[in-house]
């Protein structure tokens, strides 16, 4: 059995607080992006979880990773029986694409019809709130607006102009959490979601932003070279997304898209292009 994890972006990210746990309360627009890893289970006769990791490297222990907590938190849930599976990461991490919680949401799905365990959304996305903040998006993968950690959603019924096109950027630089939060002050924020429809893409900076990209480029200068890149190229608005490093730019053609794509990569860096309507 084969799943896809897509990518999101963030159209817009905005830090509003810090909770009493020591989180951040955050609010934003997730958009799921047609960048996907892949990853095939199958039932195994032997005991626990053989996960097999091809394409780009993960570091660390992959026991660790969300692929196998997905594993362990279905096993000790349903008491399900061994799996092979097989990740192939195709996503770059530390990125704010959101690729190993991804992962790790496409594991509990390809589980649950793996074992017909019939699960409802809501018990999906309960399941996948324990492996990370911003899992349950991933468990339908459709736009949302997001608050709290990360893991209150709320359908967004909305889609952009015809013919749009989303371009990702990626520098090769991994942003840590901790890192990203270090340069934010929270403060309320009064962006309007919904006044982006009626709103031309090239205006759209005037609603949305990101808490996070004034620190990062400050720290990392090649995330403003990418940002000012698609800018350059004709992006109709731009931003980075998650807490980086890569950026994303929305474009009025494909044509445009991936001339886009081109000068990125001209640049050493990885670019992904795809239809913003899914």
């Amino acid at each position: 059995m084969i799943g896809f994890a897509p990518a999101k972006i963030n159209l817009g990210l905005f830090v509003t607080g810090k909770r009493a746990d020591g989180f951040h309360d955050l609010q934003s627009a997730f958009w799921p992006v047609s960048w996907n890893d892949v990853l095939e289970v199958h039932r195994s006769e032997s005991d626990g979880l053989d996960l097999r990791i091809t394409g780009l490297t993960i570091d660390g222990n992959p026991t660790s990773n969300l692929v196998s907590r997905a594993y362990q938190v279905i096993k000790e849930g349903y008491g399900i029986s061994g799996v092979t599976a097989h990740l192939h990461k195709v996503i770059p991490m530390g990125a704010g694409l959101g690729g190993g919680s991804s992962d790790g949401t496409c594991m509990l799905r390809l589980l649950d019809a793996l074992f017909n365990l019939s699960l409802t959304n809501e018990e999906g996305e309960a399941l996948a709130a324990e492996l990370g903040s911003d899992c349950p998006f991933f468990w339908r993968a459709q736009p949302a607006l997001v608050s709290g950690r990360g893991e209150h959603l709320k359908a967004w019924d909305f889609e952009f102009p015809a013919d749009t096109f989303i371009v990702v950027a990626h520098p090769g630089i991994h942003i840590g959490t901790r890192e990203a939060f270090q340069g934010v002050v929270p403060q309320p924020s009064t962006a309007d979601f919904h006044a982006l429809a009626a709103t031309p893409l090239p205006e759209w900076g005037e609603i949305l932003g990101n808490d996070f990209q004034p620190g990062i480029e400050t720290l990392h200068p090649t995330v403003r070279q990418v940002h000012e890149m698609l800018q350059l190229q004709g992006a109709l608005y731009s931003q980075m997304t998650g807490t980086g490093s890569a950026c994303f730019g929305l474009f009025s053609s494909q044509e445009s898209a991936l001339k886009a794509c081109k000068s990125a990569r001209e640049n050493g860096w990885t670019a992904h292009a795809s239809e913003a309507n899914r």
